[in-house]
């Protein structure tokens, strides 16, 4: 008799605008920058976002992450509409930017791509 390892779970925080496309089911790739702590993270994974500050959550299952050198990359390989199908590439880019200063982007990008849980 096999058992199947429970899913290991992250908690992630994000900021309402995206939190209410991911709970929506419209957006699909969440980005971000390769840091130490989701170095680990992959498919089968779950991850548990939350508006900071509040007890709102959502719950998403990891379907795949694919690394890139950075945010241009990205949207150049997943196509824009994934990660935010409300802003063009360009806006997207300047607000993934002011999130994440360059000396941050240079760690690398992560496409997480999510389900609804």
């Amino acid at each position: 008799m096999s058992t199947k390892p429970h899913p290991r779970i992250h908690h992630l925080n994000l900021y309402r605008r995206y939190f209410e496309l991911v709970a929506a089911g419209q957006k699909t790739i969440e980005v971000r920058v390769k840091y130490p702590h989701l170095a680990d993270l992959a498919a089968g994974d779950r991850i548990e976002f939350r508006i900071k500050g509040t007890d709102e959550v959502c719950h998403v299952e990891v379907l795949r992450v694919t690394e890139y050198d950075g945010f241009e990359a990205l949207m150049d390989g997943e196509g824009p509409e994934q990660v935010n199908p409300t802003s063009s590439r360009e806006q997207q880019l300047t607000n993934i930017r002011a999130i994440y200063g360059a000396e941050r982007e240079a760690l690398g990008a992560l496409a997480i791509e999510i389900r609804l849980t």
